[in-house]
């Protein structure tokens, strides 16, 4: 019960528990005003502007137009293989379940005839500075993500959002579709002339700005604001995550809901945005079908050094190793954190064959700590297997998110777009913007830069108490190990993942059967 009333707050936005009153972690690292987003996306960084600059007008883009483009022809294409895949698998693991769009079906799919509607558009839901990976292209000093959210539109000439006389009445059915679209940004473009330590500062200057709507929409976008140098020439990638097919609960099982991840590089030469690999999206199947691959996987990752930067969350795993696409299923089983939980071990979910041995990881772990010093977050096998999930784009979607999402973003044209009940991001996003921050003044300052991350369970704390007795670290929801009186028989990849005073680390559902993981919950006696 208690798990499915947590859920039940994840889904709907939950209030941010023990945070000051109107303080926001995000505040510098990310736009989530709503009436600003409405002003940018109308008139500066709708995707018209982004993805269409040469034929750009006052009109959004519908989606008939969005995948008339030529440079989205392949994005089209490479969904409807997607969808084909998916539904042929569909068949043969569960022949007696149909599938189809609308509620008739056993499993509802997602309606592709919307990716070519003129009566949806993608909305501009969120803008996310992530200075944090510039570890991946030093030279761009990060990324920023424009995030937008497909959206039903009343007519495609003119999408605009709820009118202000109905603003404040009861909330309305959301327009909203579960499908969104990133665009991922290089912070600093191949030819603009600006320091990675500015453009830190530009965003870090916004976290004490008293504006909102317009005003903060204009300042941003202003000269010298983080926003005007982020122009079509800095767009490195699409990323599109779907929510390809959902299962409702039934006599005969509990409700499943699929997401499909892809990446689409854009390729100035051609100028088409094409399929590219997921980052660290191990295909599992791929390298065990291919002994020599797998072995070659295997002793790369297990290489002292890549083991480290896999610890540190810094790995950025080779293309050959990776898949260009990826389905995501939500809910999972609580003590699991990706969609492959037999990365690492053999046993545990069944009889799937294992990459990699214990005794190998075992080995594996004292050379490297031995050579590189003691590790931060993988200090066991089942660390290791953790991490190897949490660092792909399945395993990490699967974590602390809301759905399938980790930034569903404000909906602007919703009655009440201010309503402050309502986060536009996950557990994860917000427990991890200490880090972001720290990282972002660490560029700023021209301070040496530590961008390792923890696990994506349990965030750093960077010697903040920000998050101190909230969900995102120890309060109420936290997630926890339950740890046994003897420290020798508690895994030292998990023995600081304590609950605060008061709180007790309950095991949630059948996976408490066979996980120690759990959630802070108040102590029952």
């Amino acid at each position: 019960m208690r798990f499915a009333l947590l859920f039940t707050l994840s889904l709907c936005g939950g209030l941010l528990p023990g945070l000051a009153q109107g303080a926001t972690p995000e505040r510098g690292l990310a736009v989530t005003d709503p009436l600003a987003l409405r002003e940018l996306d109308l008139h500066a960084r709708g995707l018209n502007r982004m993805l269409a600059p040469a034929v750009a007008d006052n009109v959004p883009l519908a989606n008939d137009r969005l995948f008339a483009l030529p440079s989205m022809a392949p994005v089209h294409k490479a969904l409807d293989d997607e969808f084909a895949r998916y539904v042929a698998r569909h068949r043969a693991d569960s022949p007696r379940e149909s599938i189809g769009v609308g509620p008739s079906f056993d499993s509802q799919l997602f309606d592709r005839a919307v990716l070519d509607s003129a009566q949806t558009r993608f909305v501009l839901a969120g803008i996310v500075s992530r200075l944090d990976r510039a570890y991946v292209a030093p030279q761009n000093c990060g990324e920023i993500r424009l995030i937008y959210r497909l959206t039903r539109i009343s007519d495609a000439a003119s999408p605009s959002p709820v009118a202000a006389e109905d603003r404040g009445k009861e909330p309305v059915a959301s327009p909203r579709l579960p499908m969104t679209l990133n665009i991922v940004l290089k912070a600093r473009g191949d030819a603009q002339a600006i320091s990675c330590a500015e453009i830190a500062s530009r965003w870090l200057k916004t976290m004490d700005l008293p504006l909102a709507g317009a005003d903060l929409a204009t300042t941003l976008m202003a000269a010298g604001g983080p926003l005007e140098l982020i122009t079509p020439g800095n767009i490195d990638r699409i990323e599109t995550n779907l929510q390809i097919a959902h299962a409702p609960k039934s006599e005969l099982r509990d409700f499943r809901t699929d997401y499909l991840l892809k990446v689409f590089h854009y390729n100035p030469q051609t100028r088409l945005y094409e399929e590219a690999p997921l980052e660290n999206q191990i295909d599992r199947d791929r390298l065990l079908s291919d002994p020599a691959l797998g072995r070659e996987f295997t002793a790369w990752l297990l290489d002292p050094k890549h083991l480290r930067e896999l610890d540190r969350g810094t790995v950025v795993i080779p293309d050959r190793f990776l898949q260009t696409g990826a389905v995501a299923p939500t809910p999972v089983g609580f003590g699991r954190s990706g969609l492959q939980p037999a990365f690492g071990l053999a046993g545990g979910d069944g009889a799937r064959q294992p990459l990699f041995r214990q005794d190998d990881i075992v080995s594996a772990l004292k050379r490297a700590s031995d050579r590189e010093g003691a590790f931060e977050n993988i200090r066991s096998p089942a660390g290791f297997e953790r991490r190897l999930n949490d660092v792909t784009c399945a395993g990490c979607h699967q974590t602390r998110g809301i759905g399938g999402f980790h930034f569903p973003g404000v909906d602007w044209m919703a009655a009440n777009p201010s309503n402050s009940t309502v986060v536009p991001a996950s557990p994860h996003f917000f427990g991890d913007q200490v880090r972001r921050r720290d990282i972002a003044n660490a560029i700023r300052e021209g301070r040496p830069v530590d961008y390792s991350r923890g696990f994506a369970d349990r965030p750093q704390r960077r010697g903040s108490t920000e998050l101190a007795g909230t969900e995102y670290d120890d309060g109420w929801g936290a997630h926890c190990y339950q740890q046994r009186p003897r420290a020798a028989d508690n895994d030292k990849s998990f023995r600081g993942w304590n609950c605060a005073a008061g709180l007790a680390c309950e095991a949630i559902g059948d996976a408490g059967k066979s996980s120690r993981m759990g959630m802070c919950f108040v102590k029952s006696r």
